[in-house]
């Protein structure tokens, strides 16, 4: 009996030891062009997402995370190297290696040097959507990050069924249009006829096949990147007819610099009530297409038995304007565009909701650090890994992002955005009150009581440049 007994707590201190030794694997997931106000464990009260939301409830929600730059490349850019885009000066649609050299790591790489299996399914560096996704080819990837890498190649605006083009198509006589354009397609055929549902398929393979060492999968999501694609079912939650448009507010521009209106804005599109409704409906439509690949991925991590040792991270590269002051798609450095929603879910760690400012530029960093990773010193990034204990601990003070090839600039505090246009803002800037006026609809910069706050935020500006410019890269700025 004693015999069985040491045998017995022999073998469970040698399985716990194991345990506490073995390497957590690493399941990233992101979305293309998702923004905040489009998921409904967040604000939105039309929009479906319940996987995202299940994950939500049982990870840790940041409310406050906000993309460095509101465009695909430079954004992720910037998160797979752990640096800020006016660091590296990354602001097109490239992988980052360029300017951060073949002698640092990027993320994904980081881990593959410490012995993981790293897969890149579809878009995680920069591709072209719908152009790369058509032709199945790797864009702007960085091979040096992935042991191996797999596109999921769709049909796009070119899928079979019902399409309509509701951008720069006022009399309606163009059906659909490729490129980066509000084209809807409510396609015929199941999930798998298109490249999410291949994603989430290829994602569910390796997982299977990668479940006994440790792995970083990193899992590219397309949609609800226009063109506006899924399968017929995932609009019928969705009559346009029943979308309500943003509140407009009758000469919302007069107080915005003229750098500050969007590159995209319904009178440009020449899009009509009606239109943008649909705009807003296709758009809920990609995303719940979205999250029921997130779903199906998120089934097959529980039923292999690997929730107890995979830290999970949900996030977008940045966020989407549908209709808000009359703006569409991203770029803005507006609340919608830029704010992303993102939640980790790690091992031990209790559900929680965190306020605190955070920077998708955290991601490096803290993955690391969850994953005992030794990572440069010269990253940008803060680790998050103490929120993911304490969630109302104080972290950032505030969020910073750029945009317009590193020409705008954005700091967000908990009481103010401030937005300036050059460095030496020349071409004008915007401040709301964002505890007055969270839909930002009332430019206070140039009103006399403000100058000293408008001071304030342009030597925080200022600071925060030469903070970011301060670093290993030997670039001249």
């Amino acid at each position: 009996m004693k015999f069985q007994y040491f045998l017995i707590l022999s073998l469970t201190v040698t399985t716990i030891f194991s345990q506490q030794k073995k390497k957590p694997n690493i399941l990233f997931i992101i979305s293309d062009d998702l923004t905040a106000t489009g998921v409904s464990s967040y604000e939105n009260k039309v929009c479906k997402t319940p996987n995202i939301d299940k994950l939500a409830s049982e990870g840790i929600k940041f409310t406050r995370t906000y993309s460095q730059y509101p465009v695909c490349g430079p954004s992720r850019a910037s998160l797979l190297t752990g640096y800020y885009p006016s660091a590296t000066k990354t602001y097109g649609y490239v992988s980052g290696r360029e300017n951060i050299g073949n002698e640092r790591n990027t993320l994904p790489q980081l881990f593959k040097n410490n012995g993981y299996y790293t897969a890149r399914v579809n878009k995680i560096y920069h591709m072209g959507v719908p152009i790369d996704i058509e032709t199945g080819s790797n864009g702007e990837d960085d091979a040096d990050s992935w042991t191996e890498r797999f596109n999921s190649q769709g049909p796009e605006w070119k899928a079979d069924g019902e399409a309509e083009l509701v951008q720069g198509n006022p009399d309606g006589k163009i059906e659909r249009k490729g490129g980066n354009v509000m084209t809807i397609v409510k396609a015929k055929g199941d999930d798998l006829a298109h490249s999410d549902g291949k994603t989430a398929q290829k994602t569910i393979e390796l997982i299977k096949k990668h479940k006994d060492k440790p792995f970083f999968l990193a899992v590219g999501f397309v949609r609800p990147h226009v063109p506006f694609v899924a399968p017929k079912k995932y609009f019928k939650p969705y009559p346009f007819e029943k979308m309500e448009v943003p509140k407009k507010l009758k000469g919302d521009w007069d107080d915005i610099p003229k750098r500050g209106i969007n590159y995209v804005t319904s009178k440009n599109a020449q899009m009509n009530l009606e239109q943008e409704k649909k705009a807003i409906a296709a758009y809920y439509a990609s995303v719940s297409y979205m999250d029921a690949q997130v779903g199906k991925v998120l089934k097959t991590l529980k039923e292999e038995g690997l929730e107890d040792n995979t830290i999970v991270v949900f996030t977008s590269d940045h966020g989407f304007h549908l209709g808000e002051h009359d703006f569409w798609m991203k770029v803005s450095l507006h609340e919608e565009s830029v704010r992303v929603p993102m939640i980790i879910k790690a091992p031990g760690r209790d559900p929680a909701v965190c306020n605190s400012f955070t920077e998708l530029l955290d991601l490096y960093p803290t993955l690391a650090s969850l994953a005992n990773l030794n990572y440069s010193k010269h990253l940008q990034g803060k680790d998050l890994a103490p929120l993911l204990k304490n969630p109302n601990k104080k972290f950032r003070k505030m969020a910073f992002s750029v945009s317009q090839g590193g020409r705008s600039f954005l700091v967000r505090t908990k009481k103010w955005a401030y937005i300036q246009y050059d460095e030496d803002a020349a071409s004008g800037i915007e401040l709301f009150d964002m505890e007055k006026d969270p839909q930002q609809f009332t430019n206070l910069a140039q009103v006399s009581k403000y100058k000293r706050i408008v001071k304030k935020m342009k030597r925080k500006l200022k600071n925060k440049l030469l903070e970011v410019r301060t670093n290993d890269l030997n670039i001249k700025y």
